[in-house]
């Protein structure tokens, strides 16, 4: 019986010690590495950010990326409801203005342009803003909530010219699916997102008198478990590499002032 007892005892110590060398914890203090960063992002970024997501693993020991894409306006408010994030990279300012208290200084870190999309082959013959306003175009925009369609709205104010949408969508993927399923004839998107579009769009420059700026900034999230994890994340964005991959895409640099 006694025999029984310490042969038991001995077992247990043993699954003992090979738990605690098995737990995965590299780290001193105890504290288990995380796997994963959650990084809100504005959709214009989604081909770009894939990419460098995809680095930032590779440099960081296996530490995932899980991305969510969406329209700007939708990020933010889903942060300042809760949302379990560790960065924020907005497509305008004023968005990442409204969790100002809930994350870190935010910096910029790149730019973009907007463009007019049409389907391949421009078959409507948009040439100009001005064509926006035809009667038999269907145009698609961005809602006026939304950094794509704010924008598209002071460009279209600058011009003087009034349009009446199909439809408005809460992100800029949506606009450039609906040209290039045939559901409209143009948009106004970002020049980065004709380039990511495919064989079945092309673009129409708006001249620069026309255009506007769109400026990205990028945070980490105050609440975020993972902050060194997130922090070399933007570190990554705006590293020289970082802005190598966004420049692949058709981001310009961020502005200097």
């Amino acid at each position: 019986m006694v025999r029984s007892c310490i042969r038991s005892a001995v077992v247990l110590l043993a699954v003992a010690v090979l738990a605690a060398g098995c737990g995965g914890n590299d780290d001193p203090s105890g504290a288990r590495s995380p796997t994963e960063i959650r990084v809100f992002a504005a959709a214009s970024l989604t081909a770009a950010f894939n990419q460098l997501g995809e680095r930032y693993t590779a440099a960081n020991g296996g530490t995932k990326v899980t991305f969510n894409f969406a329209g700007s306006q939708a990020l933010a408010t889903q942060i300042q409801q809760g949302a379990p994030a560790d960065v924020f990279a907005s497509a305008d300012v004023p968005n990442m203005d409204k969790v100002s208290d809930l994350v870190d200084p935010p910096q910029n870190f790149a730019s973009n342009r907007l463009q007019i999309v049409v389907e391949k082959g421009n078959p409507k013959g948009v040439k100009g803003l001005d064509d926006l306003a035809g009667k038999d175009l269907k145009v698609v925009l961005a809602a006026p909530e939304v950094p794509v369609g704010k924008y598209a709205k002071q460009i279209l104010d600058k011009a003087g010219i009034s349009i009446q949408p199909v439809s408005q969508e809460d992100n800029v993927k949506a606009v450039v699916t609906k040209v290039s399923l045939g559901e409209a004839d143009a948009g106004i998107v970002y020049a980065t997102d004709v380039t990511a579009g495919g064989a079945k769009i092309e673009g129409v420059d708006i001249p620069k008198d026309q255009n506007v700026t769109a400026t990205y900034p990028i945070a980490t999230v105050k609440a975020s478990k993972n902050q060194p994890q997130a922090q070399a994340f933007v570190d990554l964005v705006r590293s020289p590499d970082g802005q190598q991959v966004l420049e692949s895409f058709g981001f310009l640099p961020p502005p200097t002032s």
